[in-house]
């Protein structure tokens, strides 16, 4: 059976006795000043006894009423039925409670027990009807609270699933799009490596040698969908490494990285997609010798990390197609699905070249979820 959930008894019963010290306060306060009243027989403590007996018996049958509260409910398809079952617990509450609130007055004053049972019955009666609104309303206020809290609990559920669910689903976003990367980084590499060995063997050979250290550094990071810097810019040097064998003495590659910022925290392979269209856009179709420069700083917040290169940049039509390729489009969608909109993506044209600069928030904890943990 399911187990409803229920206040703890120490919270409950910690107001029960703030609310029996209330009306016990004002109950004695009402005694002095009514003119009728004989004070002078009744001590406070029994007020604060008989006050905190009239919370404490709700506050005791709390948890059951919970319970018939899931049991039954009135938001339910069979709410007539729930109604019927409601209005019968209700008045077995009331009779519990003015019971027990007559054990107490028993208890206080012995000398009750002396009146004749017709006198009791009345008595009773009388204690029964002068209560039966206050218990009737205490029930059902105890039965609003349970669907209150069940509600707000619900509400709670609901909205954490949805956030596990909405971090599942742009985790498998990410790995969607790494999933894309990594090919087309791959098949590119060796597109130029067998364009190569058709004119230099042995640079074609060591391309190979230098993109299986290249690999195995992708493997170290691909069940990471961040990385340190530092990581980073050891694959782009590997990376860059392949390129300067392809374009020989017309690729010149530079590094201008802060070493403070070496352990933040930044998207696996984000930078390699536009250095490799710095290569492929900037310095390949002019002819001449050129420079890519890979940049890193911290500003503030953010780490910004620029990749320029000293090619003309491309013309519109060829910016549009720039906009809309893999290595552009994929990471620009990485940075949304990880950052929302606390990233910048910018390309700048300026007379010594042309600049890509990408900007996240600066963090130097790199989330580490496996493949196995994701699953999971």
């Amino acid at each position: 059976m399911r187990k409803v959930w229920r206040p703890p008894a120490r919270w409950v019963f910690l107001v029960a006795t703030l609310l029996g010290l209330f009306s016990a306060a004002q109950s004695y306060r009402l005694l002095t000043l009514n003119p009728k009243a004989r004070v002078d027989g009744i001590e406070l403590g029994s007020v604060v006894i008989l006050n905190l007996c009239l919370w404490y018996v709700p506050a005791a049958l709390i948890g059951p009423i919970f319970r018939v509260a899931d049991r039954f409910r009135l938001d339910g398809q069979r709410w007539l039925r729930a109604i019927a079952f409601h209005a019968g617990a209700a008045v077995a509450f009331s009779i519990i409670h003015v019971s027990a609130m007559l054990a107490v007055r028993v208890l206080l004053w012995p000398d009750m027990l002396e009146m004749p049972a017709p006198k009791w019955m009345s008595y009773a009666q009388d204690q029964y009807l002068r209560n039966l609104d206050w218990s009737l309303m205490t029930y059902a206020a105890v039965v609003g609270l349970s669907y209150a809290l069940g509600y707000y609990r619900e509400s709670q559920a609901r909205a954490l699933k949805e956030a596990h669910l909405e971090s599942s689903l742009m985790e498998a976003r990410l790995k969607t799009l790494e999933a894309e990367l990594h090919p087309h980084f791959l098949f590119n590499t060796l597109h130029a490596i067998s364009a190569l060995m058709h004119r230099d063997v042995q640079a074609a050979d060591r391309m190979l040698s230098r993109l299986s250290d290249l690999l195995r550094l992708t493997l170290d990071s691909v069940t990471r969908p961040e990385i340190r810097l530092f990581e980073e810019m050891e694959f782009l040097e590997k990376y860059a490494s392949i390129e300067q064998v392809r374009m020989g003495d017309r690729l010149a590659i530079e590094f201008d990285v802060d070493a403070d910022v070496l352990d933040a925290a930044v998207p696996a392979l984000v930078l390699q997609p536009l250095v490799e269209n710095a290569i492929k856009h900037g310095i390949a179709p002019s002819g001449r010798p050129g420079r890519v420069a890979i940049g890193a700083r911290r500003d503030g917040e953010m780490l910004i990390m620029t990749v320029d290169d000293t090619g003309s940049g491309p013309n519109e039509r060829a910016m549009a197609a720039l906009s809309t390729g893999i290595g552009v489009s994929n990471t620009r969608a990485r940075l949304t699905h990880q950052f929302g909109s606390r990233y910048r993506f910018e390309f700048q044209r300026h007379p010594n070249g042309f600049t890509v600069l990408v900007g996240i928030p600066y963090r130097q904890e790199p989330a580490a979820i496996s493949i196995a943990e994701f699953v999971a």
